[in-house]
């Protein structure tokens, strides 16, 4: 560590639980250290940190933010706790105090947040952008936050439908040869869909609103030919469409709508004689006002954390390709 060390104390609130903020037996102290070279002793309301002064200088920031978190009413959990370690470390100038704070759904007793800083970026464009195209890879939380946001909007009526809709890319098998009528064929395909409005909505709550024809779920052939007004539209998986198919979509949009298109360009499941929409797209948009593009990482990934390194390793090994290609 060196003999260059420097200490300081952080005195927490009288009306704060040490425990919320050191976890039961102390356990969020001890992860707090593994990941810091410093040397962190709590006494009473006091938190001692000794270290070097960039790690006490970062680990003193974690402490002040996760304090800011409970004054605010948040828990502290082994998740958040991870996400902050990661944002303190970054040096990003915005905070997780800042993130977590944030919130896009409340409903049935559950605030859903934003959990790093570019998801935090991507609810913030899907507040004031027409159109957000959101492309990262799995578990960085695009299709569920552009759920919770819609959800959000529909209950508090700025919107008076809610649509989700994904291209259906027939895997091996032809949907005429699936038991079933065309819903029952589909059913697989948007069933992702279905579960977090369980989540969110409850499922009473969600079949009702389906009945009434609030919420659709439908395949991507099915918005041909129709014009969409006062509607939250989510288009998922949008990396298997086709640019015929995107286009259409995108002009479907009609007065007082919204849109948000999400995909992982890293996981285009078409034939390899078709190019993804979600590709094309970024090249023909980019300068059009009221169009926004998001693109989350393994940063974003809010899975096991075995997940990021995935992540990260298949972009590096496609990296690796793709330089070794074109040598």
């Amino acid at each position: 560590m060196g003999t260059d060390l420097t200490e300081v104390k952080i005195v927490v609130p009288g009306n704060q639980s040490m425990v919320s903020l050191l976890g039961k037996e102390d356990r969020f102290l001890r992860k707090v250290e593994n990941e810091f070279e410093c040397r962190i002793v709590a006494r009473g309301n006091e938190i001692g940190i000794r270290g070097t002064q960039r790690e006490t200088e970062v680990c003193t920031t974690l402490f002040e933010e996760l304090i800011e978190l409970l004054e605010e009413g948040l828990v502290i959990t082994d998740e958040n706790l991870t996400m902050a370690i990661s944002m303190v470390k970054s040096g990003k100038e915005i905070k997780p105090a800042e993130v977590f704070k944030e919130a896009v759904l409340t409903a049935r007793g559950k605030i859903i947040r934003p959990k790093t800083v570019g998801q935090k970026r991507y609810v913030e464009l899907m507040r004031k952008a027409t159109i957000v195209f959101s492309i990262g890879p799995a578990g960085t939380g695009k299709t569920y936050l552009a759920l919770a946001n819609a959800v959000q909007s529909l209950l508090d009526k700025k919107v008076n439908r809610l649509i989700l809709t994904r291209p259906v890319v027939e895997a091996g098998e032809k949907l005429g040869f699936l038991p079933g009528d065309l819903y029952q064929k589909v059913d697989p395909y948007l069933r992702p869909l279905y579960d977090a409005l369980y989540e969110m909505l409850g499922a009473e709550h969600f079949h009702r609103m389906m009945d009434r024809g609030t919420i659709e779920v439908v395949p991507l052939a099915f918005m041909r030919g129709r014009t969409l007004n006062d509607s939250f539209i989510i288009l998922d998986e949008a990396q298997n469409t086709s640019p015929e198919q995107m286009k259409m979509f995108l002009t479907r949009l009609g007065f007082g709508s919204r849109a948000v298109i999400t995909g992982d360009i890293t996981q285009v499941d078409l034939p390899r004689e078709k190019k993804s929409g979600l590709i094309l797209v970024q090249e023909i948009l980019f300068e059009i006002s009221g169009v926004e593009f998001v693109y989350l990482d393994a940063n974003d990934v809010v899975r096991h954390k075995i997940v990021q390194q995935i992540v990260e390793a298949y972009k590096e090994y496609d990296t690796q390709k793709t330089n070794g290609d074109t040598e």
